[in-house]
């Protein structure tokens, strides 16, 4: 089981109930693919002060959420999260991985 940590960005603090809200409805078919893909145990936190998300999640195998930009339902869902969340040009959230330095098991 591989451990990985990633920060987003909301662009402004008045979007986290809205965040909150589609996540809380997310799609079935996203939620099958991320399964699918290995990905469990997965956390997002936000921190006011900062607008950042910062996300947590455990795959088994080499991959992870990360890795499905490829797939016409995790473009879907950048395209639908991308009036809410800094993004790049293709709606891809701007994500930057974070390197554990310490757990605790």
């Amino acid at each position: 089981m591989i451990r990985a940590a990633f920060k987003m960005k909301l662009k402004d603090a008045s979007y986290i109930d809205e965040y909150k809200k589609r996540h809380d409805e997310i799609w079935p078919e996203l939620l099958k693919l991320l399964q699918g893909a290995g990905v469990s145990d997965y956390s997002i936190f936000f921190d006011e002060e900062s607008l950042t998300l910062f996300a947590v999640q455990k795959t088994s195998g080499e991959g992870g959420s990360q890795d499905l930009g490829s797939n016409p339902v995790v473009q879907k869902w950048w395209d639908f999260m991308a009036d809410i969340m800094e993004t790049e040009e293709n709606n891809a959230p701007v994500s930057i991985e974070l390197p554990e330095v310490f757990h605790l098991d």
